[in-house]
């Protein structure tokens, strides 16, 4: 098994219930797909180096997971 970290930025113009629940379904993909969660993170909001689609701000959260090497592209695609 490999060791991976997802970073997953999600807009701060949501809701934290819909916030949460993306980050949940990112997570879901990643067992789904055979990797083991290590360490979920923290969700924190900070400023975007550049802004992306108008916003300067977004809510970070680095996931840190163990996967066989496929896990990545498939959860990726998923996310995509």
């Amino acid at each position: 098994m490999n060791k991976y970290e997802l970073a997953l930025v999600v807009s701060a113009n949501v809701e934290d219930e819909v916030r949460n629940a993306t980050i949940e379904q990112v997570k879901e993909l990643i067992t789904r797909f055979g990797g083991t969660i290590t360490d979920p993170g923290t969700c924190e909001k900070k400023k975007l180096a550049y802004d992306i689609q108008h916003m300067s701000e977004g809510y970070y959260n680095f996931i840190k997971f163990e996967a066989e090497a496929a896990t990545p592209a498939e959860v990726e695609s998923r996310i995509r």
